[in-house]
């Protein structure tokens, strides 16, 4: 059952199939362990869907259509992800699945390719990148990824699932080792990333949480918190998270609303609020006033349930594209645009962002953010604060649009740039990348 539900998810037509997995689960009846192999598998399936086509092309003489090659990636996933499942159940339920969806012809073969993939696959790495499996201590018996020497950004496809022309993009910028580094932490599924409200000492909420069984680590900021993927239910089921002692954000997106400044007594417009973490992180400041707005009257109201459970006071909440709803006349000390953006700098976190990456939606998206910012600085108050932020590595979403905005803009000056790369778990963060700039606006 978790198969079939983590299938129906990934064919579901969703752009995000891991937000899925509850929806689906829930029709079908799922219990709380077999809900978690579902997200496991589609999580998995996401994450490392480069890999896996990969290695099913390398045990197939034809491409099977789709409803049998998403089955496939997903018995191979379990056969080189998931140690909890046993090889036996891996290809005896995957078979069963497609059996019953595709028929008995389909069954047959997918017998034939995963026990082919199970008979290849050895323990230990050889040092070949076109056989190791990255972040497993596996190789395969033959070459299966393509030569990293001599298509680098087609290995990066291969072996680190992360699409070739973006591999490019980052090695062009930051260098082939980087962009390995940054692809490489997208696979797994990041640490829970846990900002603390309260004034207590950050060790003693450490203490709190261990005392519930829930391990974690300091970020790199000293009010923050990371757990383990594993433990993370456990965190988000404790008092303190409970209570609102606690709340999940990311260290640079904490970072990009401080990039207000002092709003003490401050109006303030957020513009694109949904979910609300930011927005929370300004309203703890103590603004005058705060108007919220998100395209999105759905989204809107997780800002009023998460409000409620950290003891907010509602902020104003106002659906509408870009600033439209709010009046010609509307005017703020202090602005900000949290943009939709590519989610570059958080894929481990939004891993079917990495496959929705291409040129026309890039375009479009640096077009929204445009718009946004120019709509934005229309509320501007002379003399006050515009902030852009986004969880993007790209620079056309981020300096590029910056100094547009200037060269379109007279009289507005750059004061700050905040630039963030995710980092590892053990490296204490921050598990978020993006970019934010603050920018103020002329006296007259």
């Amino acid at each position: 059952m978790p198969r079939e539900t983590a299938y129906l998810c990934l064919r579901s037509g969703s752009p995000t199939p891991l937000r899925e997995v509850d929806r689906y689960a829930s029709r079908r009846g799922l219990d709380l362990r077999d809900t978690a192999l579902a997200r496991r598998l589609v999580g998995t399936e996401v994450r490392r869907r480069g890999t896996l086509r990969a290695v099913l092309a390398a045990f197939v003489h034809s491409k099977p259509k789709a409803d049998l090659a998403t089955l496939l990636r997903l018995g191979i996933a379990q056969l080189l992800f998931l140690d909890r499942v046993p090889d036996h159940a891996a290809i005896s339920e995957t078979v069963r699945c497609v059996t019953d969806h595709l028929g008995l012809g389909k069954g047959r073969t997918a017998n034939a390719v995963l026990r082919s993939v199970q008979r290849a696959v050895l323990p230990g790495a050889s040092g070949d990148p076109t056989r190791d499996v990255i972040g497993r201590d596996l190789r395969f018996e033959f070459p299966v990824f393509r030569d990293a020497e001599e298509h680098p950004h087609l290995w990066a496809e291969d072996a680190l699932s992360l699409p070739s022309a973006l591999h490019k993009r980052w090695t062009q910028r930051v260098g082939r080792e980087e962009a390995n580094r940054l692809a490489t932490l997208a696979l797994e599924e990041p640490p829970l990333s846990l900002r603390i409200r309260s004034e207590r000492p950050r060790e003693e909420v450490r203490a709190a949480l261990g005392a519930e069984g829930v391990a974690s680590t300091n970020g790199r900021h000293p009010r923050f918190l990371l757990v383990a993927p594993e433990d993370a239910s456990g965190a988000l089921a404790s008092p303190l998270f409970h209570h609102g002692e606690l709340t999940v954000q990311g260290e640079h997106a904490f970072g990009a609303a401080q990039m207000l400044g002092e709003v003490d007594g401050l109006r303030v417009l957020d513009l694109c609020a949904a979910p609300g973490g930011k927005t929370a992180a300004v309203l703890e400041s103590g603004p005058q006033s705060l108007v919220a707005c998100d395209l999105s009257p759905h989204r809107l109201q997780r800002i009023r349930t998460g409000f409620q459970r950290l003891g907010l006071e509602i902020p104003a909440l106002v659906a509408t594209d870009q600033a439209r709803g709010l009046g010609s006349g509307a005017r703020f000390d202090a602005v900000l645009v949290d943009a939709p953006c590519s989610n570059t700098g958080v894929l481990a976190q939004r891993p079917g962002a990495k496959w929705r990456h291409g040129p026309q939606g890039q375009r479009a998206l640096v077009e929204l953010q445009r718009g946004l910012l120019h709509s934005a600085s229309e509320h501007v108050e002379p003399g006050g604060v515009l902030v852009h932020s986004t969880c993007s590595l790209e620079s056309e979403e981020n300096e590029q649009q910056v100094r547009r905005f200037l060269e379109e803009h007279a009289g507005w000056t750059l004061e700050e740039e905040l630039r963030s790369a995710p980092a590892a778990f053990g490296a204490g963060g921050p598990a978020d990348g993006g970019y934010a700039a603050r920018l103020r606006a002329p006296l007259s």
